[in-house]
């Protein structure tokens, strides 16, 4: 349940974020959330390999919903660094079209 719930808001303020730059909301949800898997799915290998190598215990002697939760902080820095890249692009790029015909024929 509580990766249902943090999965829609991180699609949420993806999409929002989209939203306010004028840009398709969904392509920009799928985004937030595959960044999410993705930053999961490395913590979750890097803790494996960490396990394996310097630790005694073995990695199977670890429960998934442990590793999970793990690897859930990995996931969330993951999406939030990619979101103010995003975003710092999106301001960078942003044009605003009031501004440009106002200064038609001004010096």
């Amino acid at each position: 349940m509580l990766g249902l719930l943090l999965i829609y808001f991180i699609g949420k303020h993806f999409a929002d974020l989209a939203t306010e730059y004028n840009k398709k909301k969904w392509q920009y949800a799928i985004l937030g959330i595959a960044t999410y898997y993705a930053g999961t799915f490395v913590a979750g290998v890097i803790i494996a390999i960490i396990y394996e190598l310097f630790l005694i215990q073995s990695i199977d002697d670890i429960s998934d919903l442990i590793l999970g939760l793990m690897a859930m902080p990995f996931g969330i820095l993951s999406c939030v660094g990619v979101y103010y890249l995003l975003k710092k692009n999106f301001k960078k790029n942003k044009t605003t079209s009031e501004n440009n015909i106002q200064d038609i024929g001004s010096f």
